[in-house]
């Protein structure tokens, strides 16, 4: 059951620990109950004031599990309850090895766009990065508690993430 008090705090809605690492099948549950709770025809002969808190608790329901599903989506959440803003639309400095690992992908993504088994390579290599980013993420948020280090390695994840989608775009036309 929900904590409807707890409208300030995703987490502690689904009455999840509020942190990086989650059971998703536990907010999947929780995302369920709140659903039925709240569903419409189960306050259809209810007061208007019912109805609308219903319909209001069902969109918090959904705006928190979205958040908290996404891995990057989440993350920011956590930087931002614990202060940290990563200011993804002013802040875009990345550190020179990023940059030129950025690059290198990109070069071979242009010159290789015809060449499958090259760029599912190259998806093997991005997907890595993806993996091993969200352990730091995981490292730096749950394990340190550093939520600006935390937001350096999310800003880091958008990038490989976007990426990630241009590179299987690139790919399924191929296929």
């Amino acid at each position: 059951m929900a904590n409807h008090s707890a409208s300030d705090d995703y987490f502690r809605f689904f009455g999840l620990n509020q942190q990086f690492t989650i059971d998703l099948p536990a907010l999947d549950q929780a995302y369920l109950a709140i659903q039925k709770e709240v569903h419409p025809d189960r306050h259809a002969r209810g007061s208007e004031t019912d109805q609308r808190l219903a319909m209001q608790m069902a969109t918090l329901a959904n705006t928190a599990f979205q958040t908290l599903k996404n891995p990057i989506q989440r993350g920011l959440y956590l930087c931002q309850l614990h202060g940290v803003d990563a200011k993804l639309e002013t802040n875009t400095a990345m550190p020179a090895a990023f940059l030129m690992k950025q690059m290198e992908w990109r070069e071979n993504l242009d010159e290789q766009a015809e060449d499958l088994p090259a760029l599912e390579s190259l998806m093997a290599e991005v997907e890595q990065s993806k993996t091993d980013t969200l352990a730091e993420i995981t490292q730096a948020i749950d394990g340190a508690k550093n939520y600006q280090r935390g937001a350096e390695l999310l800003r880091g994840l958008l990038f490989i993430d976007k990426f990630a989608v241009e590179l299987d775009d690139t790919i399924a036309a191929l296929i």
